[in-house]
């Protein structure tokens, strides 16, 4: 078989600009000391000759890999598609690519993804989502720049948080189901300082409405298995409740399916809010009440934060909380409205 054309080299691109070697490497770090007569040249001569960096040797001259790793709670999760999508977008405008690594298969498997991520030789390290607590990714938080996301733990020095405000989220929903005259109200309530921030919310509002007494908690997870388990449960009380929080869409939609079951309708039997916006609650047949969480505006911090945290990686930690929205849809109502 005939070899095929050689593959260019950032030699041939800079004899075909008419520049230099170092300038063409400016011109690809996306450099502005360049003039920009002499950027599009390069450019062009990129262009005309198919030319493509080498990922390797770069990272070896400047001593960076360009590469980002995404530790995530649970890939299944609908909630960290936004997030991602902001995530993606601000590491993108800075030149850095993700590699993304599933916590719950991390877990299931007993293997350790964030060493590998260290190995790899990564700028930045990012964790998504509640993550149970490990000395692997304590131990890469003193090696890369770390930052948590989504998630108010752990708290480790020098690792930024970025999540929504879960208090004024939890608050929104219950208010708004008191603004409807809702008076049973009940919580499912999810896992860690999350879960616990949202469900101490819920129960603070219930008690400054004098209904602290009505207020029912059931423990779910993040799934729409467990929200229909829960649900099952509330509903099967001697006073059940005329409304539900839930802790995300998930559990909203499996609560959604235990009243269908059980022959309630909602909202005129049961009130259901989820929360997290994710675009479960936005499909038509379930148009869900939640509370959206500012995914993507947490991701887009939380990747300015690991920028900020690779240029000084020294900083004080700091948290940053996004504000939270009410989205009010179709699955909330007075109680025993039309």
């Amino acid at each position: 078989m005939r070899p095929g054309p050689p593959t260019p080299t950032i030699r041939d691109v800079a004899e075909r600009a008419g520049v230099s070697k170092s300038l063409v490497s400016l011109v690809l770090r996306g450099s502005a000391q360049v003039r920009e007569e002499k950027r599009q040249a390069v450019l062009a001569a990129v262009d005309e000759l198919g030319y493509r960096p080498n990922a390797a040797a770069r990272s070896l001259s400047e001593r960076r890999t360009r590469t980002v790793g995404v530790l995530l709670n649970d890939m299944r999760n609908p909630w960290f598609v936004e997030l991602l999508d902001g995530l993606n977008s601000r590491l993108h405008d800075n030149g850095l690519r993700m590699l993304l690594a599933d916590g719950h298969l991390n877990r299931r498997l007993g293997e350790d993804l964030t060493r590998t991520f260290t190995e790899l030789r990564v700028d930045g390290l990012i964790a998504v989502g509640t993550l149970p607590p490990s000395e692997a990714l304590r131990t890469a938080a003193g090696l890369v720049p770390t930052v948590v996301a989504g998630a108010r733990e752990p708290t480790l020095p020098q690792v930024d948080v970025v999540a929504g405000d879960d208090q004024l989220g939890a608050r929104l929903a219950t208010e708004h189901l008191i603004g409807l005259g809702h008076r049973r109200i009940a919580h499912i309530a999810g896992d860690g300082v999350v879960g616990a921030l949202r469900r101490r919310s819920f129960e603070t509002v219930m008690r400054e409405h004098g209904l602290g007494a009505l207020a029912a908690v059931e423990r779910g997870d993040l799934t729409e298995e467990g929200g229909y388990r829960a649900t099952v449960r509330l509903l099967n009380l001697p006073e059940r409740p005329t409304a539900v929080v839930a802790f995300n869409d998930m559990a909203c939609v499996g609560a959604l399916s235990a009243a269908e079951e059980l022959g309630l309708r909602v909202p005129r039997d049961l009130s259901l809010v989820g929360y997290d916006n994710t675009y479960v609650s936005r499909l038509r047949h379930l148009w869900l009440t939640t509370v959206d969480n500012a995914s993507h505006d947490v991701g887009r911090t939380a990747a300015q934060c690991l920028l900020d945290r690779i240029a000084d990686p020294a900083r004080p930690a700091r948290v940053v909380l996004t504000t939270p929205t009410l989205e009010v849809r179709g699955t909330t109502g007075p109680p025993g409205g039309p």
